[in-house]
């Protein structure tokens, strides 16, 4: 509880953690964007979030691609893809998923609600060209 500053209490803003957009779609390979604003001052508790997400998808095998990125400060992001839906349902069922089921731990550090835009791949590149 905060003190109010007529000395009342209130709650600190709570949300929900995560906010799912868009449809399943048919099948066909599929990703996440994921739109994630720190607190401020939790910036390095939501860089750690993303190293414990990237520590579980190493063992996932319907997670390909997937990449963390800062946007400023506060905004960073996710894209993670999947060859199908199967493997995208698997991952939300998931060490990653869990880690956004933690409604606590994303109270604590997130503005606001992860934004999960599930998407499909239309194109890809997925290999470096020799340089």
């Amino acid at each position: 509880m905060l003190a109010h500053a007529e000395g009342h209490a209130t709650r600190p803003h709570l949300h929900p953690g995560v906010q799912v957009l868009g449809d399943q779609g048919a099948e066909g390979r599929k990703a996440f964007f994921i739109q994630i604003e720190a607190r401020p001052g939790q910036e390095d508790a939501v860089v750690q979030m993303l190293r414990d997400i990237r520590a579980c998808v190493e063992n996932e095998p319907g997670t390909g691609p997937w990449f963390a990125v800062r946007f400023s400060t506060t905004r960073f992001g996710i894209f993670e893809a999947f060859p199908d839906l199967a493997g995208r349902q698997a991952h939300v069922e998931g060490g990653g998923g869990k880690i956004f089921r933690d409604v606590e731990r994303m109270n604590a550090i997130l503005e606001g609600a992860a934004q999960v835009h599930r998407v499909d791949v239309l194109m890809s590149k997925d290999r470096f060209s020799h340089l």
